[in-house]
């Protein structure tokens, strides 16, 4: 059951949301009939109900994704002091990271390799 390896995630409309939420609440029918009759999973109709029931219309809007805000830093040119800081920071946080795990990054880009240290004496 669920969707084929490698397959793309279903993505529901917010009036799909509504129309199946709205047909709950106003006809009482079960999301497991909800289901059978759209192709939605019951769990996911099960979720939409419980957020609707707890924020209104608005929970069953999508939430707008954050990402890295760090990711387009390293290439602005015009950093404040306390950017330029702060990146520089989060690039030695990585680093200490990576050496802990035991492995290093050499090349930038397309052309980065990961190199165990294993196999090296750290002391």
């Amino acid at each position: 059951m669920g969707r084929p390896k490698g397959g793309l995630n279903n993505k529901w409309t917010y009036e799909d949301r509504i129309k199946v939420v709205t047909r709950h609440i106003d006809e009482h029918i079960s999301a497991a009939k909800l289901s059978q009759e759209t192709g939605i999973p019951k769990g996911t109709i099960n979720g939409w109900i419980d957020r609707f029931m707890r924020d209104g219309k608005e929970g069953l809007k999508n939430k707008k994704k954050t990402g890295n805000h760090f990711s387009a830093l390293h290439t602005s040119k015009s950093l404040t002091e306390i950017e330029r800081l702060q990146l520089e920071i989060l690039k030695r946080d990585i680093e200490i990271a990576r050496l802990k795990k035991e492995y290093q990054v050499k090349g930038v880009g397309v052309n980065k390799e990961f190199v165990t240290l294993k196999d090296k004496n750290s002391k």
